[in-house]
C-alpha cells in the first residue's frame, strides 16, 4: 500500500490530486481537509465507477486506519491508490485549516445573584456542563430548545458559595459526574486527576488540570476541538478570572497563604494555553468567591496575560497583595461544602403552604424569621410590625443567608405567586430547601394590626438634619468600606454582623446608610423590628462624598 506524509497530500492537493474522505457523513460534515469528496467507507465498494481511473486516488479518514483498508481495496481493483498516513488528525496537527466545522456552542447560564456562571457547550448532537447550578431545570430547558444529548457534567471544585445542581444533574440525566478523585465525597462519581484527557465527542476533547489555589484539590477544564486543532477555551472555576483569581481563605485563614501561592502558581500553568482560548471562570462577577471583581464580560488567555495582577505581579507582590485586600464572605459558605460533599438532590421548588395574618403573627413572635421580599421603598412606606425586608430585586440569598441563624424557619412574604417563587429559587441555591409558609399580596393582607413604617431620606438630608440636632449615624457597609471613606461620627456595624450587635448601636434615632441603599434597608428592617426609631438613607455614597460629609478612616478628623 503507498502512503504519503501530509506535507505531500498538500503538494499533490495543489496539483488537483483527487482526495477520497471514506468517514461517515456526520464525521465528515464536523470538519474535513479541503477538497474531499466524502464517500462512506461502506458506500466505496458500490462506487467505484465515480472514481477516475487516470490519476491516483488519494484515501483520507481519520487516523489512516480506515483509509488504508479502502487503499487496498482500491488496489485490487486496478486504481492507483494511495493512503494518507494519520488521516485528518495529523492534517489538523500539522497546523493545517479544515472546512465544514461550526464553531462550538458555549452557553453561559448566568446566575447574577451570587456572581456566578455555569456552562453548556455541545458540539450539535453532544453536550457537557461545567459547575452547574442547584436548580438545574435551566440546564433541562437549554438541552431541550438545543435538541442535545447531555454525556458529562464536570466540578472545578468543591463550592463554597451555592450548592451545586451537578449530582442531581446526572441523575437525571445518565450523564457522567466527573470530580476529582481526592475529594472526599458520599456519592459515586467518575474520579479525575491533573493530565486526564475526556473525549466528549469527535468535536469535544478535555484536558483536566491540577489549578490548586480557591482550593487543594480545585480542577481546571481545557477544551480543544481535535477536528479543527482549536483550543476553544478553558474553564477555570475558582482559579483564573477575569482581571482577578478566586480568593484563597475560604478552608480558613490558616491555609490561605499556602493557598494564595499554590493560586500564582495554577494561574501561570494556565497563561501557557494558546492566547486565543477563551477563559470561563465560574466566579468573580459580584460573587465573594472572588477576591477582587471586575467588569469584563469575557476575556482571553492572552488579555489575562497582559493584565491580570496574578500574571503581572511576582509570587511575593501577588500574595502580600492578595492577602491584604481579603475581606468578610457569607456565614452560609460554611455549610456548602458539607452539603456538596454528600451529593445534593434536585430540589423542590413546588410553592410552600400560604399562612393568614394570624399565623404570621405567630411565626414573628415566635423568633422565626417572616421575610417580606418587596422593593425598599415600598416596605418604608408599610409593613407588618417584626417583619424583615430582604428585597428579591437586589442580592437577596447572599445576605439573607449571610444574617439568618442557619435553621431558622422563613415565612416568604410576596406581591404575587411569582416573586415567591423566584425567592425559593434563590434560597435552594444555597441550600435553604423550604421556607415554612408564604403569604403573598400586600401588608394590608398580612396584618390584623395597624401597618409599621420608617422614613427614607439622601444624604443632602442627613447633612441638613446634622447641622440643627444630633442624630447617631449607622454605617452597615464592610469594615473595609468604612475605612475607605466614612461620615465622621459613624458607627461601622457591618450588615452581616447587625443581628448579633445590635447593642452596639447608639441609642435615639438611628440614619442607617450603606453604599447604595439595599442593605441599609435590611439594617433598618432589622432595627425597626427591635422596636428602634430609624430613618433608611436610601441614596448613593458618592453623594455623600459630593456634599463632603466624609473623611478617610486616617485622618484625624473622623476619630
Amino acid at each position: 500500500m503507498r502512503q504519503v506524509t501530509i506535507d505531500e497530500l498538500a503538494t499533490a492537493l495543489e496539483n488537483g490530486a483527487q482526495l477520497i474522505d471514506v468517514r461517515e457523513h456526520a464525521e465528515y460534515a464536523l470538519g474535513h481537509v479541503p477538497g474531499a469528496v466524502v464517500v462512506p467507507m461502506g458506500e466505496l465498494p458500490s462506487r467505484l465507477a465515480e472514481l477516475d481511473r487516470s490519476r491516483d486516488v488519494h484515501l483520507v479518514c481519520r487516523s489512516g486506519n480506515r483509509s488504508g483498508a479502502m487503499a487496498d481495496l482500491l488496489t485490487e481493483h486496478g486504481f492507483g491508490a494511495v493512503n494518507v498516513a494519520g488521516g485528518t488528525e495529523a492534517w489538523i496537527a500539522s497546523g493545517r485549516p479544515v472546512e465544514g466545522a461550526e464553531a462550538l456552542t458555549v452557553h453561559t447560564i448566568e446566575t447574577a445573584s451570587l456572581g456566578d456562571r455555569s456552562y453548556l457547550v455541545h458540539d450539535g448532537r453532544t453536550a457537557f456542563v461545567v459547575d452547574p447550578q442547584r436548580d438545574i431545570d435551566r440546564v433541562l430547558d437549554l438541552l431541550a430548545a438545543d435538541g442535545v444529548r447531555l454525556t458529562h457534567v464536570l466540578e472545578t471544585h468543591i463550592h463554597n458559595d451555592y450548592v451545586t445542581g451537578g449530582y442531581a444533574l446526572a441523575a437525571a440525566t445518565g450523564a457522567d459526574y466527573l470530580v476529582n478523585a481526592d475529594d472526599e465525597v458520599s456519592f459515586q462519581r467518575t474520579g479525575i486527576r491533573d493530565g486526564d484527557v475526556v473525549d466528549v465527542s469527535e468535536r469535544m476533547r478535555i484536558t483536566v488540570l491540577a489549578t490548586p489555589g480557591h482550593t487543594f484539590t480545585h480542577l481546571s477544564y481545557a477544551l480543544s476541538d481535535p477536528c479543527t486543532g482549536e483550543s476553544v477555551g478553558v474553564f477555570t472555576g475558582g482559579s483564573l478570572l477575569y482581571g482577578a483569581t478566586g480568593r484563597p481563605d475560604l478552608l480558613g485563614t490558616e491555609h490561605a497563604e499556602e493557598l494564595a501561592r499554590h493560586q500564582h502558581a495554577s494561574a501561570r500553568r494556565l497563561a501557557e494555553l494558546p492566547d486565543e482560548t477563551g477563559v470561563f471562570p465560574t466566579h468573580g462577577f459580584g460573587s465573594f468567591c472572588s477576591a477582587t471583581q471586575s467588569t469584563s464580560a469575557d476575556s482571553t488567555i492572552g488579555d489575562e496575560r497582559r493584565s491580570n495582577p496574578v500574571l503581572t505581579s511576582d509570587e511575593e507582590t501577588y500574595v502580600r497583595e492578595l492577602l491584604a485586600g481579603l475581606g468578610a464572605y457569607p456565614a452560609y459558605y460554611a455549610h456548602m461544602a458539607p452539603a456538596n460533599s454528600a451529593g445534593p438532590d434536585a430540589p423542590d421548588l413546588s410553592l410552600p403552604r400560604s399562612a393568614d395574618a394570624d399565623e404570621l403573627r405567630r411565626r414573628i413572635e415566635a423568633g422565626e424569621w417572616v421575610v417580606d421580599l418587596r422593593n425598599r421603598t415600598a416596605f418604608a412606606a408599610g409593613h407588618t410590625r417584626g417583619t424583615l425586608n430582604f428585597g428579591i430585586d437586589g442580592p437577596f440569598a447572599t445576605y439573607l443567608g449571610w444574617l439568618v441563624e442557619w435553621g431558622t424557619p422563613l415565612t416568604l412574604l410576596g406581591e404575587s405567586v411569582e416573586q415567591v417563587a423566584e425567592a425559593q429559587r434563590e434560597l435552594v441555591r444555597i441550600g435553604i430547601d423550604r421556607p415554612a409558609a408564604h403569604a403573598t399580596g400586600g401588608p394590608s393582607d398580612w396584618s390584623t394590626e395597624p401597618l409599621a413604617s420608617f422614613a427614607t431620606a439622601t444624604f443632602a438630608d442627613l447633612a441638613q438634619v446634622r447641622s440643627h440636632r444630633d442624630v447617631a449615624v449607622l454605617d452597615v457597609r464592610r469594615s473595609d468600606e468604612y475605612a475607605a471613606a466614612h461620615i465622621p461620627g459613624a458607627v461601622n456595624v457591618p450588615l452581616h454582623d447587625l443581628v448579633r450587635h445590635l447593642g452596639e448601636v447608639p441609642p435615639g434615632e438611628v440614619w442607617v446608610h450603606c453604599a447604595a441603599g439595599y442593605r441599609a434597608s435590611v439594617g433598618a428592617s432589622v432595627l425597626s423590628a427591635a422596636g428602634r426609631h430609624v430613618v433608611a438613607v436610601d441614596d448613593a455614597f458618592d453623594a455623600a462624598v459630593e456634599l463632603g460629609l466624609t473623611v478617610a478612616a486616617s485622618d484625624p478628623a473622623g476619630v
